[in-house]
């Protein structure tokens, strides 16, 4: 029993252990600001406010991660969004649509609920919008569709080196570079993986514990 009682401490001292350093060098829990509407709305359908996640620092983010870097022009904000291009690409992006090197991105069905409501940032006001599923290098992501009139079209590139496009999942309330344009790539160091609650507590069984793509 002795034995037993030793390797059950070893184990759980090693797993201790272990889970302080992935959390010193590799992952890194964040609560979504619920007090900026700009950003909540910009990353609706995929987080809300007040979510709980898992942010990635281990590796470098690749196109179509989602992906969290303070704002070129605010430092002192942040903001979320997908790597949509890198340098020598050119994107362009036309109310929901995307354009990547001439080509378009593929959108290939509707989200399982098929609609959700965002807040309008300025006037607070619910808006209902469609949810989609959107390829983006080999992520598939929901996004929101562009329900009322869409933002102006946007054409950039070829991207500089070191550069990336960052693009906010919601197409109808954009906080991406095409507000603020090109976003050096080195600034953007957290990849966001995983949601551990919802801004709803851990009773909203459908968004606890899920990976965010």
């Amino acid at each position: 029993m002795r034995k037993l009682w030793r390797f059950l401490v070893t184990v759980v001292v090693v797993l201790g252990v272990l889970m302080g350093i992935a959390r010193a060098i590799a992952l890194r829990a964040w609560r979504v600001p619920d007090n900026d509407p700009y950003l909540e709305a910009s990353i609706s359908p995929t987080l809300r406010g007040g979510d709980l996640i898992l942010l990635w620092r281990w590796s470098p983010p690749h196109t179509g991660d989602l992906v969290l870097c303070p704002e070129p022009k605010r430092p002192d904000r942040v903001v979320i969004g997908r790597i949509a291009a890198v340098e020598e690409e050119t994107i362009e992006v036309n109310g929901a649509t995307v354009t990547l090197n001439g080509h378009r991105v593929q959108v290939d069905d509707a989200c399982y609920e098929g609609k959700f409501t965002s807040r309008d940032p300025e006037t607070h006001i619910p808006v209902e919008q469609r949810c989609e599923i959107e390829e983006l290098g080999t992520r598939l992501h929901q996004r929101g569709d562009v329900t009322d009139t869409p933002p102006e079209k946007v054409t950039l590139g070829p991207l500089e080196r070191g550069q990336i496009f960052l693009l906010s999942d919601n197409r109808q309330y954009p906080y991406d570079s095409r507000e603020f344009g090109p976003v050096d790539r080195t600034t953007c160091k957290e990849t966001v993986v995983f949601r551990l609650v919802s801004a709803a507590g851990f009773g909203d069984v459908a968004s606890r514990l899920t990976f965010l793509h």
